[in-house]
C-alpha cells in the first residue's frame, strides 16, 4: 500500500499576489515567474483576473457614492430654486397690486 501525499493547499496574502501579478505584466515568460515563485501559472492568470474584478467593484462603488451624493445636492438645488420661484411669484403678485415689494415687514 503505498499513502497518498496530501499538499497542504498554501494561502498567498494580498500583497504576495498583488506584487506577482505585477511582476507577470512585465516578465518575458508567465511560465518562467511561476516557476520562481512555485506556483502554478494558471493562478497568475486568476489572481490578475480578480484583481481587475476588484478594481472595477471599487470604481463602481466610487461612482455610485459620486452619483448618490451629486443626487442629493441636486434635490436641495431644486427645493431652493422652488422656494426662490415661489417667493419671486409672490413679490411680483403684491408689485402688481400696488403692494409693497419687499418680502419683509420693516415696521415702518
Amino acid at each position: 500500500m503505498s499513502q497518498k501525499t496530501i499538499k497542504k493547499r498554501r494561502e498567498f496574502t494580498q500583497a504576495f499576489k498583488e506584487r506577482a501579478v505585477a511582476r507577470m505584466d512585465k516578465c518575458a515568460s508567465v511560465v518562467g515567474l511561476a516557476e520562481e515563485l512555485g506556483i502554478c501559472w494558471s493562478l497568475l492568470y486568476k489572481w490578475r483576473a480578480q484583481l481587475k474584478q476588484a478594481t472595477v467593484q471599487s470604481r463602481e462603488e466610487t461612482l455610485m457614492a459620486q452619483v448618490s451624493d451629486l443626487q442629493r445636492a441636486l434635490g436641495v438645488k431644486a427645493l431652493e430654486v422652488d422656494f426662490l420661484k415661489g417667493a419671486l411669484q409672490k413679490v411680483e403678485a403684491r408689485r402688481r397690486n400696488g403692494g409693497v415689494a419687499s418680502t419683509t415687514r420693516s415696521g415702518k
